[in-house]
């Protein structure tokens, strides 16, 4: 009987040593992954960078339709790290003026025509990044409904600036109401008329102003974006309009500095995205086509 007791006695020793055994090493293991997870934590925290600032484009646009898109891809840019300041004119000189000059980082307003019609006259090397749209060009007025309807010795409105000048007399050759010399020559002026049937008055404005002159002249051939800036439907109010194939794409338009940059080529990828190409085909309805 002791002998029985002795041995019981035994087992159970044997089994509380060993359990304090396992509990001291799971206590040290415990301890040492308490330990080493601060280690590791710090290490991580040590590596860490902090985030970038957002970079700022000063980018000059028409009020319409440019701003408006900009304002519209804005936060794909800034989810890039890219802000953008929109700085708004009203006429077609400045913008390329302060982008050579550095107040600008880039402009949206042209067509290439006229980029390489203005790097001519003023020596500058402003160069495209991208298309991004067509604004197809059209005639309007408040006196009549039909060109049919356009009485002899009309007066007709057209942009005083070089290649919108001659875009506008291209579109009113093809619509035979003059003969050109050229009517596939951008730079064509009054000079290169070399038929008008109906003695009209042409008379050249700057680009601007010609929606508010449609109640003093018979016909206008207004820019799109100065037409919808006005209110005017280029889809319903134009009495003629050129086609979707207008080769007059509107640009992005940076300088050799700096179109190669990081943030440049941000913007062009924005303007140039299904969100852009969405926007444009919801918000206008025609009036501006995607040129990409």
């Amino acid at each position: 009987m002791k002998k029985i007791l002795l041995t019981l006695f035994s087992l159970t020793l044997i089994m509380v040593l060993a359990a304090c055994g396992n509990n001291k090493t799971a206590n040290n293991a415990a301890g040492s992954a308490a330990t080493a997870a601060p280690t590791e934590a710090t290490a991580a925290d040590a590596t860490t960078e902090p985030a970038a600032d957002p970079v700022t484009l000063v980018v000059g646009a028409s009020s319409v339709p440019h701003a408006e898109i900009l304002k519209a891809i804005a936060p794909l840019l800034e989810a890039e790290g890219v802000k953008l300041e929109i700085k708004e004119f009203s006429d077609y000189i400045l913008p390329n003026t302060q982008l050579a000059e550095k107040q600008l980082d880039a402009n949206f307003f042209q067509h290439k025509p006229y980029l390489d019609d203005q790097n001519t006259k003023n020596g500058t090397d402003l160069v495209a990044v991208t298309a991004v749209h067509v604004e197809p060009f059209g005639a309007y007025s408040k006196k009549i409904k039909s060109i049919e309807e356009l009485p002899e010795g009309a007066k007709v409105a057209i942009p005083n600036d070089a290649t919108n000048g001659g875009r506008a007399l291209i579109l009113l050759a093809k619509n035979g109401l003059i003969k050109l010399k050229d009517d596939t020559n951008i730079s064509s002026t009054k000079a290169d008329i070399t038929e008008n049937p109906k003695k009209l008055d042409i008379i050249e404005l700057d680009a601007a102003m010609l929606p508010r002159q449609l109640d003093e002249v018979d016909l206008a051939l207004i820019n799109t974006n100065f037409a919808l800036d006005a209110k005017l439907s280029p889809t319903k109010d134009a009495l003629f309009i050129e086609g979707g194939d207008s080769p007059y794409a509107n640009l992005l338009v940076a300088r050799p500095d700096n179109k190669d940059s990081d943030a440049i080529q941000k913007l062009a990828k924005a303007l140039t995205s299904p969100e852009a190409k969405d926007f444009i085909e919801k918000e206008y309805q025609g009036a501006i086509v995607p040129a990409f």
